[in-house]
C-alpha cells in the first residue's frame, strides 16, 4: 500500500519567507535570485576586481579580475579543443586555485563539471568518467587548458552545471545534475538560515578544509564566498596546525567541518595559542555531534554563532539549519527547514517516518538512472531514506538511516540513538553502532569505538543509565585508528562491517 506524503507545517521555522514563492507542483523558490553563476562572476569582476577570490594556503592568491582573466582563457582551451554546450569535464585535481579554474572555466565554456571523488580507486574513477560521458578529463598533473579567453554568452538557469556523484555507501554512486538555479537557490538558504551579510564582501572569508568535490565546500563554502564577494580560502590537505595558524593570519571569519575535525583540532597543542578573535560562524554537519562538543566549540570560539546543518549530494547541499540559539540544549537536532525547502514525511509508525523534500535546490533526478530516480522520487518529492521525528517546536531530529535501523527481536533501535549516547560517554571521540548477526535474536548491537583511555565498563555503565536495555550494545570493540569515513564526515558502515571481528558477546 503507499503512503501518502505528510507535509511539516512551515509557520514555526525561525528563517525569511520573503521573495519565495510557488512554481509547478508548488515547489518552492526564490523569485528573485541571479540568472546564473556565470552572471554572478562576472559581476564580481566588475565591481571588486582587486578583492581576494581565492587563496591556496601555501599556494596562489587570486583577486576576482585574475580568476576571471584565467578562467575564460581555460574556457577558451575548452572551445578550441573541441568542447560543446552541455559536454562534460571531469575535474580531479586536489583542492586548490587549480580545481577552482577549473570549475569556472568549465561553466564559461558552456560545459558540465563532473566532481570526481579524488579518493576513489581506480575502478570507481573509471566508472565516473564512464557514467558521466566526460569528455575531458582534468586528470592529477594534467596543465590546465588555455586559449583565448572565452565566456558562454546565454547560459540558462536550468542548465545543468554539474554532477556531484553520490558517496556510493549503498551501491554504485549515482550522479547527480545540478543546476545553475538549484546552487543559487543554496547560496540563497544559507545567507538566509545562517544570518551570512549579503554586502559583507571581502569581510567573509571562509576556510575550507573539506574537499572540493563535496558539496559542503563546493556549495555552501566556495560558491557562498563567490557569491557575495568574499574569499575562500582552500587548504589542499587537511593540516591541523596550520588551520589553527590560519584563522588569524587568513582573517577566517566562516568556519564549517565535519564534528570529528573539531574534536581533533580543539585538542591539538597548535589550537591552545591560536587567535580566534575573527571567528564569527562555526558550522558542522554530516554526522551526529556529541554534545560535550557543542559545549566545547560555544568556549572555544566566544564571539561565533554555531550552527549545524543537513543536507544531501541531491539537494545541492542545505535542507534544514540549527541555529545558534538551540545548538547546545537541542545539539541532537538538525533544526528548520532552510527558507526554500519544503519537508515532509513518508509515516512508518509512532512519530516516525521517513523525511522527503522538495524545492528548486532538488534534483530532479539521477543521471542516466532512470529506475533509481523512479524509486527516490514519490510524488514530487524525493525520498532523503532518513527516519526522523520532529519534535513540538517545529525541529527536525534524525533517528537513523532507513537501512541502519537494527531490528532485535522485533524491537526497532536506531544507530544513531545509540552513536549519540556513546559520544557522550567519557573518552569516546568516535562511534559506530552496527547490527550483529543473531540466530535468534535476528540482529544484536554492536558498537565500535575510537578515543582516548576508554574505560569500557564505564561506558557501558553510561548507555545504561540513558537507554533502554535492548540498546545497550551487546558487542564492542576499540578500534585503535579512527574509524573510516567519507569526504562529507559520513561512516563507512560497510567497511566496519567487512573489517570487524566481534568475539563474544558481553554479559
Amino acid at each position: 500500500m503507499s503512503r501518502a506524503v505528510i507535509e511539516i507545517p512551515r509557520s514555526k521555522c525561525p528563517y525569511p519567507q520573503d521573495t519565495v514563492v510557488r512554481g509547478d507542483g508548488g515547489v518552492p523558490r526564490y523569485a528573485d535570485l541571479p540568472e546564473t553563476l556565470v552572471e554572478v562572476l562576472r559581476a564580481h569582476t566588475e565591481r571588486r576586481p582587486d578583492t581576494e577570490a581565492v587563496v591556496e594556503l601555501g599556494g596562489e592568491r587570486l583577486t576576482y579580475a585574475h580568476l576571471w582573466e584565467r578562467a575564460t582563457r581555460v574556457a577558451g582551451g575548452l572551445r578550441a579543443a573541441g568542447l560543446e554546450r552541455g559536454d562534460r569535464v571531469a575535474v580531479r585535481y586536489p583542492a586548490g586555485v587549480d580545481w577552482v579554474l577549473a570549475f569556472w572555466g568549465t561553466l564559461l565554456a558552456g560545459g558540465i563539471v563532473v566532481a570526481v571523488n579524488t579518493r576513489s580507486a581506480p575502478p570507481e574513477v573509471e566508472f565516473v568518467l564512464t557514467d558521466s560521458g566526460a569528455r575531458v578529463d582534468l586528470a592529477p598533473g594534467t596543465p590546465l587548458p588555455d586559449g583565448a579567453p572565452y565566456a558562454v554568452p546565454d547560459p540558462g538557469a536550468d542548465d545543468v552545471a554539474a554532477l556531484f556523484y553520490t558517496s556510493g555507501t549503498t551501491g554504485r554512486p549515482k550522479g547527480v545534475p545540478t543546476t545553475h538555479a538549484a546552487f543559487l537557490t543554496n547560496v540563497e538558504n544559507m545567507l538566509r538560515s545562517f544570518g551570512l551579510p549579503r554586502d559583507a564582501g571581502s569581510e567573509l572569508r571562509t576556510l575550507i578544509s573539506v574537499p572540493l568535490f563535496h558539496v559542503t565546500a563546493c556549495n555552501s563554502q566556495f560558491l557562498v564566498a563567490a557569491c557575495i564577494g568574499g574569499t575562500s580560502v582552500i587548504m589542499p590537505a587537511l593540516d591541523l596546525p596550520g588551520l589553527a595558524r590560519a584563522l588569524a593570519a587568513e582573517r577566517i571569519s566562516f568556519l564549517v567541518t565535519v564534528p570529528a575535525v573539531y574534536a581533533l583540532l580543539l585538542r591539538h597543542p597548535a589550537f591552545a595559542s591560536a587567535d580566534v578573535s575573527c571567528v564569527r560562524t562555526v558550522a558542522y554537519g554530516g554526522a551526529p555531534i556529541a554534545p560535550a562538543l557543542v559545549r566545547s566549540l560555544k568556549a572555544a570560539f566566544p564571539r561565533a554563532s554555531l550552527m549545524n546543518g543537513y543536507g544531501m549530494t541531491e539537494t545541492a547541499s542545505l535542507i534544514t539549519v540549527l541555529p545558534d540559539r538551540d545548538a547546545v540544549e537541542h545539539a541532537d537536532s538538525v533544526g528548520y527547514a532552510v527558507p526554500a525547502v519544503d519537508l515532509g514525511v513518508l509515516p512508518i509508525g509512532g512519530d516516525l517516518g521517513e523525511l522527503v523534500v522538495r524545492g528548486a535546490n532538488v534534483t530532479t533526478g539521477y543521471w542516466n538512472r532512470p529506475e533509481a530516480t523512479a524509486e527516490a522520487f514519490v510524488d514530487g518529492w524525493l525520498r532523503t531514506g532518513d527516519i526522523v521525528r520532529v519534535d513540538p517546536a517545529g525541529r527536525v531530529h534524525i533517528v537513523d538511516r532507513a537501512k541502519d535501523i537494527i531490528n532485535r527481536g522485533g524491537e526497532n533501535v536506531s544507530s544513531v540513538e545509540v552513536e549519540a549516547v556513546l559520544l557522550s560517554a567519557p573518552g569516546v571521540m568516535d562511534a559506530a553502532v552496527l547490527g550483529v548477526p543473531d540466530d535468534v535474536m535476528g540482529e544484536k548491537v554492536g558498537a565500535v569505538l575510537h578515543g582516548r583511555g576508554i574505560d569500557l565498563p564505564a561506558v557501558l555503565a553510561h548507555c545504561r543509565e540513558r537507554l533502554a536495555d535492548f540498546k545497550v550494545p551487546q558487542y564492542v570493540t576499540v578500534a585503535r585508528e579512527p574509524l573510516p569515513r567519507n569526504a562529507g564526515g559520513k561512516l563507512l558502515k560497510k567497511q566496519l562491517r567487512e573489517r570487524v571481528a566481534w568475539g563474544d558477546p558481553l554479559r
